[in-house]
């Protein structure tokens, strides 16, 4: 990437309060505690309590972002949110995150690219800044996925949490901050993952909720598949944009959806696991939020420096996935 250097000023994360173990899962659908960790990796979630929306999450991770960087709310040019969990249709999330931060002066828009989002709102949200157009940008990963999770669903009810994740990106040291990034989609793919009611193809009606066709669908074993082949080409392909060798990386931050799959990441960039952030055992899948609040835990355990190479990749529904490679620098 050409021009200015952009990068992550402030970085924050929130998971609501409550929490389902695999013991507890044990009594809801005929699973077990040893079936899910071997399977995935996943021992608990965090959920969203009565009352508590995407909105909620996503402004307290926000206010924690802009804490870390020493930036005012009303100093921001522009709000996105990646989610697939609005708190309704419209208006977006961003618009009342906006409100809640009293972000006077920011323009507010969703992005939705499922568990690919974060990156698709940071690759957009920094294109704002090196073209000149804004400075400070705060991209935010939210979801309340407990909401659309079918908890009779034995082979989905075992994946999702909610959580979110934010950043503030503004203009860093050159040679600094993001370097490289790679998006790609394959819509045919699209029935792997989804949520088939609810918009203009099948509205809202009594069938459509007697089918269950609001809740998640997923071909769990052709989204893994494709998970394996694509995590790997995607953050190679980043590296290659920002003309950096995996030997470089300090610390890969994957999409935290299935253990197994991020294993086969770091084996496909040779890559030893100390060298990975895995937190998906305390919150399982969060979709877009999953990124940053890994990045999060990396930069406040101590693990993410000045100086470190730190590769994100994803993907998701769509079906998406995207890549960034970040060389990390926060005063």
């Amino acid at each position: 990437m050409s021009g200015k250097s952009v990068g992550i000023l402030g970085i924050g994360s929130y998971v609501p309060e409550k929490v389902i173990t695999n013991a507890e899962l044990e009594k809801m659908v005929d699973t077990s505690d040893a079936w899910i960790v071997e399977r995935t990796g996943i021992k608990e979630r965090h959920v969203a309590g009565d009352g508590e929306a995407t909105s909620d999450l996503a402004t307290k991770a926000a206010e924690r972002a802009l804490l870390d960087a020493g930036v005012k709310a009303e100093e921001l040019d522009l709000i996105i949110v990646a989610t697939v969990t609005p708190d309704m249709v419209f208006p977006s999330v961003a618009c009342l995150v906006q409100d809640n931060l009293k972000a006077c002066k920011a323009a507010a828009f969703d992005l939705t690219a499922v568990c690919s989002g974060f990156i698709y709102g940071l690759v957009v949200g920094s294109s704002f800044i090196k073209s000149g157009t804004y400075k400070k940008v705060l991209v935010i990963g939210a979801e309340t996925l407990s909401k659309i999770t079918d908890w009779t669903d034995r082979n989905t009810a075992i994946l999702f949490g909610d959580g979110a994740g934010a950043v503030v990106l503004g203009e860093t040291l050159p040679g600094h901050g993001i370097l490289g990034v790679h998006l790609g989609s394959d819509g045919s793919g699209g029935d792997l993952l989804k949520v088939a009611a609810g918009g203009s193809r099948q509205p809202t009606s009594e069938k459509t909720i007697a089918d269950r066709a609001h809740f998640i669908q997923m071909d769990g074993k052709e989204v893994f598949k494709f998970a394996v082949k694509v995590m790997g080409e995607a953050a190679s392909k980043a590296l290659e944009a920002a003309n950096i060798s995996p030997k470089e990386i300090a610390c890969l931050v994957p999409h935290q959806a299935n253990l197994r799959i991020i294993q086969s990441a770091a084996k496909r960039l040779g890559l030893p696991m100390d060298k990975v952030v895995v937190n998906v055992d305390k919150y399982g899948n969060t979709s877009a939020a999953s990124i940053p609040i890994a990045l999060d835990e990396g930069v406040k355990s101590g693990r993410i420096k000045n100086g470190d190479v730190v590769v994100i990749v994803g993907f998701g529904g769509g079906l998406t996935w995207g890549a960034g490679v970040i060389k990390w620098y926060k005063e």
